[in-house]
C-alpha cells in the first residue's frame, strides 16, 4: 500500500503546524488548505485519502465543504473527518449527518488522533477492495452479456406472407428467458420463447444450453439415431427435440435442479397449420379479428428439466387469416410497478385488444407499456413476448 496522502484543512496555523507534524511523524503525506473553497479545489485535484476539515473557517465553512463534496460522485467517497471543539457535539452531530466519517476534538490528543485516522484509512481501503472486485464483476457480467446476446437471433427471419415480431428485456445484466426463430429446409418456421427458472448466472448458463440443445436437435441429424429428419413429421421433430433437450438435462444435469417452461411451434407457413408443444409455459394466445382471445395453447406438458424421459404431447391448430399467435413468458403478468402491483392478464389482454393490427405495433406496444409501467421499480423477471401473423 502506497503512503496515505492527508488533506490538512484548518484556517490556523497552529493547528495545521502540529498536525503536520503529527502526521508526518506517522508516515504519512501531507497537503494543506486553509478554508473551504481551497479545500473542495485540492480535494478534487489531489484526490486525498483522507480529509481532516475543520467546520469554522472564512469563505466556506466545513459543512458546506461536506455538502459538496458528498454532492458530487467524483469525490463524496473520500473520507472526512471533521475537527471540532470538545464542547461543540451540535456540531459534530451534524457533520456526522452530512456524511463526515467521524471526528477529531480540539486540542489534539495524539493517540486518539492516529487511531481515527487509521480507522477512517482502513475503512478506505477496503472500500476501495469492494469496489475494485464489483467493476471486475461488472465487467464480467457485461462479457457474459455479451456472449448471451450470441444465442439469441440477431434478427427474425423473413417469411413470405407472414410478419413476425419479438421484445426481450433482461431483468439483470444475463437472462434466463430466451427465444428464437428459424427457416426449417421444408420452409416451415420453427420459433419459441423460453423461461429458465432462477435468475442471474445460473439461469444464464442453462439458458444457453437448453436453447443450443433445442436448436441443434430441430435442425441436425446429429442426435436422430441416424433417422432422417427430413421424413419427421412436424409433430414428431418437435417431440424429438423437446424430449432429447428434457432428457439430457435430467440425466447429465440432475443435481443443478435447473428446468425451463417453454412453448415452441412449428408453424406451416403454407397453410397457417401449426404444430406445438407447451412445456409449463404460459398458454399463447391465438387473438382473432376482433382483437380477443380466441383461444388458448394450454400445457401440453411439464417444464423441461424436471422429470426424465417424460412424454410430451404436440397438438395442431389452424391460424386463420386474421389470427395473430401471441407467444409470452410470465414476465409480462408478473411485472410489478413501484406499488407493487402486478401488470396483470388483465391489462395484458386490453392491451393486445387494442394494438392488433400488426406484430410489430404489438410489441412495441408491449415494450413502451410495460417500461411506463415498471417506472422507477426495478424490473423483477426477464421480459420475453413474440408474435406472429399473416402479413396485411
Amino acid at each position: 500500500m502506497s503512503q496515505p496522502k492527508i488533506l490538512i484543512v484548518d484556517d490556523e496555523p497552529f493547528n495545521v503546524n502540529y498536525l503536520e507534524q503529527e502526521l508526518e511523524d506517522l508516515n504519512y503525506e501531507t497537503i494543506t488548505a486553509v478554508n473551504g473553497k481551497e479545500a473542495l479545489e485540492k480535494i478534487e485535484s489531489e484526490a486525498p485519502d483522507l480529509v481532516l476539515l475543520d467546520i469554522m473557517m472564512p469563505i466556506m465553512d466545513g459543512f458546506t465543504v461536506l455538502e459538496k463534496a458528498k454532492a458530487n460522485p467524483v469525490i463524496r467517497d473520500i473520507p472526512i473527518i471533521i475537527i471540532s471543539a470538545n464542547n461543540d457535539l451540535q456540531s459534530v452531530v451534524k457533520g456526522i449527518k452530512l456524511g463526515a466519517e467521524d471526528y477529531l476534538p480540539k486540542p489534539f490528543e495524539p493517540t486518539l488522533l492516529q487511531a481515527r485516522i487509521q480507522s477512517s484509512l482502513e475503512k478506505k481501503h477496503l472500500r476501495d477492495l469492494q469496489d475494485l472486485y464489483l467493476k471486475s464483476l461488472e465487467k464480467e457480467l457485461n462479457i457474459a452479456r455479451d456472449i448471451q446476446k450470441e444465442f439469441l437471433p440477431k434478427e427474425l427471419p423473413r417469411v413470405a406472407g407472414w410478419e413476425i415480431a419479438s421484445y426481450f428485456k433482461a431483468a439483470k445484466e444475463v437472462a434466463g428467458d430466451f427465444y428464437d426463430a428459424f427457416i426449417l429446409p421444408d420452409g416451415s418456421l420453427t420459433f419459441l420463447v423460453a423461461d429458465v427458472c432462477g435468475k442471474g448466472i445460473g439461469a444464464a448458463l442453462f439458458m444457453t444450453l437448453f436453447r443450443s440443445l433445442i436448436r441443434a436437435a430441430s435442425t441436425t441429424d446429429q442426435f436422430s439415431n441416424q433417422q432422417d429428419l427430413k421424413q419427421f413429421t412436424h409433430a414428431q421433430r418437435l417431440l424429438h427435440a423437446v424430449s432429447l433437450t428434457n432428457n439430457y438435462v435430467t440425466t447429465t444435469h440432475a443435481e443443478a435442479y435447473m428446468f425451463a417452461t417453454i412453448f415452441i411451434g412449428i408453424l406451416d407457413t403454407k397453410n397457417g397449420n401449426l404444430t406445438y408443444i407447451n412445456g409449463g409455459n404460459e398458454p399463447a394466445l391465438v387473438i382473432g379479428k376482433n382483437g380477443q382471445v380466441r383461444t388458448e395453447l394450454p400445457r401440453t406438458g411439464p417444464a423441461i428439466g424436471v422429470i426424465p424421459r417424460t412424454i410430451f404431447e404436440a397438438k395442431q391448430i389452424m391460424l386463420a387469416d386474421d389470427d395473430m399467435l401471441v407467444a409470452f413468458t410470465d414476465g409480462i403478468p408478473d411485472t410489478l410497478n413501484i406499488n407493487r402491483e402486478f401488470f396483470g392478464r388483465e391489462r395484458m389482454l386490453k392491451l393486445i385488444a387494442k394494438h392488433k393490427a400488426t406484430p410489430t405495433e404489438l410489441v412495441n406496444k408491449f415494450e413502451t407499456s410495460l417500461q411506463e409501467f415498471i417506472g422507477s421499480a426495478d424490473q423483477f423477471d426477464d421480459i420475453t413476448v413474440l408474435a406472429i401473423k399473416k402479413a396485411i
